[in-house]
């Protein structure tokens, strides 16, 4: 039997046996729209998890630096990903898809997010063993609000008052930072200035997740490789001889397609400023993790900064409480009114 055959056997059975799990009374009943919202809330979650479990990963990777984890992440989740595409049957239809493309301006409008996604995929994985886990952490507490900003201006979506009064303890709580250290950090404003555009550049392309994270995977491949073998073929040598590594390095690549996936998968379900909402529970994670775990530096002063930033997190959160309830109460009064 063929892997293709078997993975359609157990695409089947697993249909099968989610039909008979007797689902949430809110899911069954609920408009497409509402389903919508649940999904794409359990894939933010699903996904902020799994990237906090990866900002400690480095770590366990010593003596490996932060650049040569990037690299060979960059490598492990190619061939994650493009197996489970091989195995599962789908690589075809993504080659497709790119096919499609004609011209160099549609080539070059695809290939526009690609360095921002190489970029921080770099600083996520360096940062947390060169002493800048908190100032990215920083940065990512404060990307839900820059995409709550850009749903408003790209999208049209209006804030509410919940919404302003978020961004402007976001506001108060970066300047309190900029005014204790005369200064924020570089990977702070990398993070949040630029990965917005990341996801806002793929939800206009109407690009799917695999399928742009598959270009990006792909035009890094040849020079990640070049990397390691011109600047780094002590590292070869360490993961090649050792069991361990590329058992890790593989679980890095598995975790990573999951992480990105799910996570852009999220992005697309949710309205702009439900997953700038939703996303907030990755930052948490890294704060935590790079604190405890790994042991970056915080002072008692950047109490006040963060508090405020976490002030607006409730807001946002209360936001997204009066929203979800409002779909239900809709649902339910057209079914009345039905």
């Amino acid at each position: 039997m063929s892997i293709s055959t078997l993975s359609n056997v157990f695409a089947n059975t697993l249909i099968t046996t989610v039909s008979r799990v007797p689902l949430p009374t809110m899911w069954t009943a609920g408009s497409i729209q509402q389903r919508s919202l649940i999904m794409g809330a359990a894939l933010a979650v699903l996904s902020n998890v799994l990237f906090g479990v990866l900002y400690a990963y480095s770590s366990l990777l010593a003596p490996l630096s932060g650049t040569q984890v990037f690299i060979w992440r960059m490598l492990a989740m190619w061939a994650a990903l493009v197996g489970y595409l091989l195995i599962s049957g789908r690589l075809g239809g993504h080659i497709h898809k790119l096919k499609a493309l004609t011209g160099a301006k549609q080539w070059a409008w695809l290939l526009l997010p690609t360095p921002i996604f190489l970029s921080q995929f770099w600083l996520f994985m360096w940062a947390p063993v060169n002493g800048q886990g908190v100032q990215t952490a920083m940065g990512y507490f404060l990307f839900p609000l820059m995409m709550v900003m850009f749903g408003c201006v790209l999208f049209g979506e209006k804030l509410s008052r919940l919404q302003w009064l978020a961004v402007g303890f976001a506001a108060l709580g970066v300047g309190s930072e900029i005014v204790r250290t005369h200064s924020v950090s570089w990977a702070t404003i990398w993070v949040c200035g630029t990965y917005p555009i990341y996801y806002i550049l793929r939800r206009l392309q109407g690009i799917g997740a695999v399928t742009g994270l598959l270009v990006d995977l792909t035009i890094f491949a040849p020079f990640a490789l070049a990397y390691l073998c011109l600047f780094a073929p002590s590292s070869v040598a360490l993961v090649s001889g050792s069991g361990f590594f590329i058992l890790m390095l593989a679980g890095l690549g598995v975790l990573s397609v999951l992480a990105m996936k799910t996570n852009v998968d999220a992005s697309q379900l949710l309205p702009v400023n439900v997953y700038g909402m939703m996303s907030y529970l990755e930052p948490a994670l890294l704060f935590i993790l790079a604190i405890t775990v790994l042991g970056n530096p915080f002072e008692s002063a950047m109490i006040y900064s963060y508090g405020l930033i976490w002030l607006g997190i409730v807001c946002l959160l209360l936001h997204g409480i009066r929203q979800l309830r409002g779909t239900k109460n809709e649902t339910l009064g057209t079914k009345a009114a039905a």
